[in-house]
């Protein structure tokens, strides 16, 4: 194990480490990642703790940059619809990668903060059963959705949820951030998955995060649920991209979820030609991956 974090809570020494980088106790964590979902009865819709009927909302966020939140957010998107599925994946990053990452255009102006119903604003995709919400590069339309007040925040949460009951699934691809639009995603959706970097300072980052889904958690008891964790550019002959492994599972369990994203150029390359590499590359390392997430994630419904 390398220094600093090592997860081996008969350690003291080294428990000290992990609370430093997760201040939590085990008993808290269990909380935080606890489904607490009803039963569906409404097939492609879910009942909430709360009784809130929603489509299955999936809140892809991580604070951090370049860590595969928006490449894993398109091809899960496309994973799903692939699978038959009807899905949603909105945009809701200033940088819209997710939007021109299917080969789509931005829009004049976000669709959330407009009054017009989310049937009008959807664009489709050459992925059948796929539509995008597609973001917006407007300076001051970031701003307005960033500076939103609690009031506001909440009718954008309803516009979404209400507009998307007609997909099986809804994916949010977040900024890289934990301000305002991130909140409002996370409040939007009923789980959150994690993408991760296998690496020390993507780890540090995950404390933040956890912060946060916890806040939104409290906010709105029954609502919000932990997807996952899933690892992105996952390099087998990194030393410490097996730490990083071990020590993720051995404190969060099964939140990991047992698929790892390989590091693969097909990956990487398949946004600028405007496809999922499942579409671009359909048999390489990275397209096998996020079709065994998709399984995985269809598995935990």
């Amino acid at each position: 194990m390398h220094n600093g974090w090592n997860l081996d809570s008969q350690n003291p020494s080294s428990r000290n480490a992990i609370t430093h980088i997760f201040p939590f106790e085990r008993f808290d964590v269990s909380v935080i990642f606890s489904f607490a979902k009803q039963p569906n009865p409404k097939g492609s819709n879910h009942v909430l703790a709360t009784g809130k009927i929603v489509s299955r909302t999936l809140c892809i966020a991580n604070q951090k940059g370049g860590v595969g939140k928006t490449t894993t957010s398109i091809n899960l998107a496309s994973g799903l619809a692939t699978a038959g599925h009807s899905v949603l994946l909105v945009d809701m990053d200033p940088q819209c990668n997710a939007t021109s990452g299917l080969g789509l255009e931005p829009a004049k102006q976000h669709p959330l903060i407009t009054n017009t119903p989310i049937r009008h604003s959807v664009l489709a995709t050459d992925v059948e059963g796929l539509d995008v919400l597609p973001g917006s590069g407007s300076f001051r339309d970031a701003d307005t959705l960033a500076n939103s007040d609690q009031t506001a925040t909440e009718i954008v949460v309803e516009h979404l949820r209400s507009g998307a009951l007609i997909y099986d699934y809804v994916l949010i691809d977040c900024p890289p951030s934990l301000g305002t639009l991130t909140r409002a995603a996370l409040a939007a959706s009923n789980e959150v998955v994690l993408p991760i970097q296998c690496e020390y300072f993507a780890m540090e980052g995950l404390t933040q995060m956890i912060g946060v889904i916890k806040e939104v958690m409290l906010e709105r008891p029954g609502e919000l649920t932990f997807g996952g964790i899933v690892l992105t550019m996952y390099d087998e002959s990194l030393e410490l991209t097996a730490e990083v492994d071990a020590d993720l599972r051995q404190f969060f369990g099964e939140v990991v979820f047992d698929t790892v994203i390989p590091r693969d150029v097909h990956v990487a390359e398949a946004p600028s030609h405007g496809l999922s590499v499942l579409d671009y590359a359909p048999r390489c390392r990275g397209s096998r991956a996020y079709t065994e997430l998709c399984m995985e994630i269809l598995e935990r419904d």
